[in-house]
This record gives C-alpha cells, structure tokens and sequence, in this order.
C-alpha cells in the first residue's frame, strides 16, 4: 500500500520562510565581527534582533548605532528588506532571475503571501512589487541624502539615507541615531521638515498594501475604478491618520511651536501604525494618547503591504458589521457593496486574536517585571502590531517578557490566521450542522 504524500500547504511555507531567515539571521549576528567590541552578540539577543528585523518590528535590546558594527548594520537591513517584501516575494525573485520555472504550488503561495485575489499574473505583480519597493527606496534615499551627508559626511550620510530609506518603507523603524544618544530615535529631527515629511510619505506608501499601487497606478484618480479593497484601505488609512493627529496637535505637545507641533502630531499619528520611529519622548505623553497609540498599533497598516497590525481592513469591517447591527441590516457593506460573511468571521476572529494576544502579554509582563500595566500594554501592542515604539521598558525586560514578545512580533508578521490554517492544514472541517438554539448577547 502506497503511502501519500504529505504536501507542505501555503500557510507553512510562509511561516517556515520566516522561521529560517530568522534562525539564519541570528546565528550571523552572533558572529565577532556582527557587533563593535567584536565579541558578537548573545543567542537571547541576536534572536530578540534578528525577529525585530525580519518582523519589521523595531524592538530592541541594544542600540543599533553603537552596539552593532557595519556589517551587522548590514545584515540588519537585509533582514528588514526581506521582511518587508516578504520572504516567499524575495525567494521567488531569486528563481526568476536565476531563470527557474515558478510552478503553480509557488504562485498559490505567492498569492497567499501577498494577499493578491487571483492567482493569474501573479508573476506580473510580484515583478510589479520588486520594481516599485526599488524606486520608492531609492527616491526616498536621495531626498534625505544632502541632509545626512551635511551631519555625518558623505560616506557615511549615504549609508544613513539608504538605512533609513528602507526601514521606514519597510515600517521597520530601526535607525542609527544611537551615535547623538542611546535608543534616541529621530528625536533630534522632530522639527525638520523634510525628513519629517520623507520618512512618513514611505511609511505610508508601505503600509497602503500593494494591491492598492496597482489601483493608483492603473486608475490614478478615477477612485471609483479602484477595488473596494483599496477604497476601504484608503478611506480607513486617512481616517486614522487625520483624526489621531488632531488629537495629538490639541491633547500633547503644548510645549512646541505651531511648526513643530503639526509635525510631531501628523508624526506620531502615521509612526504609530506600525513604523516604530519616533520624534517625541512617548513616556512624556499622558495615558490618553498612550491608550490612543495602543489601538493604533493593533489597528496596523493594510493587507498585503510591509505593515503589520490586524490590518485596517479588518478594523473598517467589524466597523462597519457594528454599524450594520444597529441600524438591522442584514449583511456588512461598503461603496455599495456586500461582504461575504466569511469576511467578517476572519475579521473577527482577528480582532479577538489580537485583543486577546495583547492583554495576556500585558498582565503577564507587568505582573512579572513589576512594571506599570499601561506601559507593559504599550509593549505588547507594539510587539504584536510589529510596530517597534516603546516607553523605554524593553531593556529592562527579562528572558520570558522578551521570549513572550519575540512570539508576538513573529505571530503578527507572519499572520496569526496563516499560523492558525497552516496548524489545521490537514483538517478539512466538519459540514455537518448542528441543531440552531437562541442566546441572547449584548
């Protein structure tokens, strides 16, 4: 008797992608000359580095400047680039240059891991995806480029353009500042206007999600052609940026100049879903905007992009789902359009995921650090959303608080829904129906 094959599914090669190239990532970081004193890095933390990298999270445990060498700085960016892009997009870039035929198993996980609706022309838009990552980058370096060069010198303020460029639209939010103080973020620009204004235009452009560029590009300005998927992440994503940042401009920052103020608010509100950088001290910030960034965190940026978060798409639906109960109506819609109620059990089930993820964390890192629970929800959604801000506690976190963030960075690059399918990949579910009773909630 012959016995069957047992086919990887889509969801694990995804998150065994990402499993590799974090191992992989770790054990070159631990290596001598990853770091300054050239004694390379502990095992607890390469791999608390290498996830934040690849997870395009921003966390970390030693300053990126001054704890680790030009290669390790490197390697760091390679790991961000590769996690922003995805690992299956840059491993299928690798066949099609090296001229390997891309079967349909591969394009079926290519679509998976781009959240594309169709597996036809999958190749096209992978191509699509590289080529616009590169011009985007690059333009983005060559803006911040005269400004760097003037602080640092040329050698080096090319290398800060180009590092910076990257993690910003890859919503990584590691950075180099180090060198002008430990863990200082773009504090020291928070009244510059073009690095301001550069580093938020990538983070967006990022975390729009790449369906949407082709939208952009095939229809410009024509909105109503656009798919409903790039209209709900359109709409969510100014939503989210607009309205936090009135908050912000009213509710902190009292102490700067009109200028400065409209900067830092517009800031914070595009950095907090999901790029991680910083132009404000955040422990300086009352609990309200504190509580206001946890949500955003969560929120993230939108489906198949280099953000992280349960997605706005997945918040605009339960939204919407909410909205339709009140006013009893029978299915979700938007622009005229019903969703499926597949839809919005995946949603919700997200948003439960993530809630749940981001409140265990919390209470347990505050109950065994003896840390403030705000400031231990604040790193946990920032863990969990791969987003990278901190109130300055995550130096101070013990192996299980780091090993229980390493999880959720990892968990919310990877998807917790992939994590799920790619468990129960086997399981084909049960048809069957069961009697239907009544229970009233609410």
């Amino acid at each position: 008797m012959e016995k069957t094959k047992k086919r990887i599914s889509s969801p694990q090669i995804i998150i065994l992608g990402f499993a590799t190239v974090i191992l992989a990532g770790t054990l070159i970081l631990m290596l001598p000359f990853s770091t300054q004193d050239g004694s390379g890095a502990t095992f607890a933390d390469a791999l608390f580095t290498a996830t934040s990298a690849t997870c395009v999270t921003g966390l970390v445990v030693q300053d990126t400047a001054t704890y680790w060498s030009g290669f390790g700085q490197a390697v760091l960016l390679l790991l961000i680039q590769i996690g922003g892009m995805g690992v299956v997009t840059v491993t299928v870039l690798i066949s099609i240059l090296s001229g390997k035929k891309i079967g349909l198993k591969e394009r079926s996980t290519i679509q998976e891991a781009i959240s594309a609706p169709q597996v036809g022309g999958i190749i096209r838009f992978t191509g699509f995806i590289v080529k616009m990552t590169i011009i985007f980058e690059f333009v983005g370096a060559l803006l911040m480029m005269p400004v760097f060069c003037s602080d640092f010198g040329f050698p080096k303020g090319v290398w800060y353009a180009v590092f910076h460029s990257i993690s910003a639209f890859c919503n990584a939010g590691f950075d180099l500042m180090g060198i002008r103080g430990e863990f200082s973020s773009l504090t020291g620009y928070s009244s510059h206007p073009l690095i301001n204004v550069v580093i938020m235009l990538l983070i967006i452009i990022g975390g729009i999600g790449f369906l949407t560029w082709e939208d952009i590009k095939n229809h410009r300005h024509h909105f109503r052609k656009y798919r409903m998927q790039s209209k709900v992440a359109l709409t969510t994503a100014a939503v989210l940026i607009v309205f936090p940042a009135i908050y912000f401009f009213f509710g902190e920052f009292a102490g700067l100049s009109g200028g400065e103020r409209i900067l830092n608010s517009l800031f914070q509100s595009v950095t907090t879903r999901t790029a991680g950088f910083n132009t404000a001290d955040l422990a300086a910030m009352t609990e309200t905007g504190i509580g206001i960034m946890i949500v955003l965190m969560l929120i993230g940026g939108s489906p198949g992009s280099t953000a992280g978060g349960m997605k706005t798409t997945t918040f605009a639906v339960m939204l919407s789902t909410t909205f339709s109960v009140f006013r009893r109506r029978e299915h979700t819609s938007f622009f005229g359009r019903r969703i499926s109620v597949d839809v919005v059990r995946n949603a919700a089930a997200i948003l439960t995921m993530y809630a749940v993820i981001c409140l265990t964390n919390g209470f347990i890192i505050s109950r065994i650090e003896g840390l403030p629970m705000t400031a231990c929800l604040f790193e946990s959604a920032s863990a969990i959303g791969t987003v990278g801000l901190t109130v300055g506690i995550t130096t101070k976190l013990g192996l299980l608080s780091r090993t229980l963030l390493i999880l959720s960075m990892y968990i919310g690059r990877v998807g917790g829904l992939t994590l799920i399918f790619s468990a129960l990949s086997g399981n084909k579910g049960n048809t069957a129906k069961l009697p239907q009773d009544k229970m009233t909630v609410g």
